[in-house]
């Protein structure tokens, strides 16, 4: 995809919007700082340009996925391959959108007649056959998939800012998805950013990044200019579990990588549209199976996990490529740049502040976050970003941190810690778990589980601001009509702890032990 060179002609907008709640984690929080909090903060910084208001940045279709959250299961792995269908027909379209600067400057209603509209025709062609996947098997598709075909157009200045529901805390939102079986966490006092990166004239091309998809300036923060929004952590109780469980499976230095989903999207090669880091478990890709999971090798120490944990990787776009630089889910789709190997890749499991916890059922899936933010909203958002020496202070969810020398960036996630006490997955992958409140509470029946967490840090040169525009950026692997933002960050895990390891991981919890 090519950069949009046509210059923006509106001078730049200055924004400074509190950051939003920072809100109690249940089940016992994170090992390396005391709390973190869903730090939803608006953009803070001065140092974005205004793109003329006819500029489309990308594309917003609903998420039919998320919106499905009943599925036969007879049904489910045709409807999986036609949910991956879509995926694919928006990242075509962001492709012709990216492509077509020239025509859509000549012409105001090129971008609905050459893009929108028959992009509409496909995606109500594959919302029919998954109502005949529902009807095969004896069941009635809901009727809001009717109104579901319909995409927009979002403007560069609608882009800089994740549009959609609010989620207000860690491991809490809406009602809407993620966290709908899961209770709710009680918000602690605001903060806000309380200064930014100096203001300048010109402006990045298109959407900014090395392939004219983002991120823009807006998406970067320095760190020590943001106020502090990490609140206190709950303190486990009595009849609660504060043991931890380490594994140790490394940071992929065998570089086992690929575009694939597994959970969202088996059976679909490069079902994810995104490069993945894989630890653990090695032989993860679009088609394994549980048995393939149990017959596999694992990175861990431990080889009674061959637990699958996999996140996208991240890159600095400092104008070298990769290998994947032609290929699909790679440069191919605006994911371009160097990879970045983690330096450290922690993986614990810590308890419940409140209760006791129960074994995860093998084969569990669980994925956190929301790689769609973009045009979905904050509402399953759960990414965490900020720099060593600053864990206990600050996180961020909508902006990457600059980090101060010496400093690095850390990339954060904790998994939903409540369980059905049935299911292995949900037809969205989301209503089978859930996040405790800040107190423990598992709401609706949910029984509470190990809490995975993790922690990764990177060497990352401090990317810098200058005239409205960011050099030597970072991004994690997304979509491409994402744009790249910090929060589309998410992370997967499947379980495949063998009986007894999980039995000790629940024993350690439970009992208040440090184990390995």
């Amino acid at each position: 995809m090519g950069r949009n060179t046509r210059k923006r002609r509106s001078p730049l907008a200055v924004r400074a919007v509190a950051a939003s709640a920072a809100l109690a984690i249940g089940g016992g929080g994170l090992i390396w700082a005391n709390f973190y909090a869903s730090a939803h903060e608006t953009n803070s910084s001065p140092n974005t340009t205004k793109a003329a208001a006819t500029q489309v940045a990308t594309i917003t279709c609903p998420d039919v996925g998320q919106k499905l959250t009943n599925v036969p299961n007879a049904a489910r792995s045709a409807v999986a391959t036609e949910l991956a269908t879509l995926d694919k027909q928006i990242t075509e379209a962001y492709a012709r959108l990216a492509s077509t600067r020239q025509a859509q400057a000549k012409d105001a209603n090129f971008v609905q007649n050459a893009i929108l509209g028959p992009l509409k025709e496909k995606r109500g062609a594959v919302i029919g056959r998954i109502k005949i996947d529902f009807k095969r098997v004896g069941a009635t598709a809901p009727g809001m998939l009717d109104g579901l075909a319909t995409c927009t157009a979002t403007t560069a200045d609608q882009a800089q800012t994740t549009a959609g529901g609010q989620n207000n805390g860690w491991g809490q939102n809406n009602g809407q998805g993620q966290n709908n079986n899961g209770g709710q966490a009680t918000a602690a006092p605001s903060a806000s950013a309380s200064a930014s990166a100096p203001a300048g004239n010109g402006g990045q091309a298109g959407n900014g990044g090395q392939a004219g998809n983002g991120p823009v300036a807006a998406d970067f923060v320095d760190i020590t200019k943001v106020r502090p929004n990490v609140a206190a952590k709950a303190r486990t109780r009595a009849g609660g579990s504060a043991g931890t469980f380490t594994t140790v499976c490394g940071v992929n230095a065998n570089k086992k990588f690929n575009t694939d989903n597994v959970i969202v999207a088996p059976g679909v090669t490069n079902g994810a549209h995104h490069l993945h880091d894989y630890v653990g478990n090695q032989s993860n890709d679009a088609f394994a199976t549980n048995d393939t999971f149990a017959a596999a090798q694992t990175s861990c120490q431990n080889q009674g996990d061959k637990s699958s944990y996999y996140w996208p990787v991240v890159r600095i776009q400092n104008g070298t490529q990769d290998f994947d630089q032609n290929n699909d889910g790679g440069g191919k789709e605006g994911n371009v740049g160097q990879i970045l190997q983690a330096k450290q890749a922690q993986i614990k499991f810590v308890g419940n502040a409140k209760s006791k916890v129960v074994a995860m059922p093998q084969f569990l899936r669980i994925i956190t976050g929301d790689a769609k933010t973009t045009t979905n909203g904050l509402a399953n958002a759960n990414a965490h970003w900020s720099c060593t020496g600053f864990e206990n202070k600050v996180q961020l969810t909508q902006q990457y941190p600059i980090c101060p020398r010496g400093s690095q960036v850390v990339r954060t996630f904790a998994f939903q810690s409540c369980w059905d006490g049935v299911n292995i997955d949900s037809a969205n992958h989301r209503t089978h778990v859930a996040f405790a409140d800040a107190q423990g509470n598992c709401a609706n029946g949910f029984k509470a589980i190990p809490q995975l967490t993790m922690r990764l840090v990177y060497s990352i040169p401090a990317p810098t601001l200058r005239n409205g525009q960011i050099k030597n950026a970072y991004a994690v692997d997304g979509f491409p009509e994402q744009l790249h933002k910090p929060a589309t960050d998410h992370d997967d895990f499947i379980n495949v702890f063998s009986t007894n390891a999980m039995n000790k991981m629940v024993n350690c919890l439970n009992t208040g032990k440090s184990c390995r």
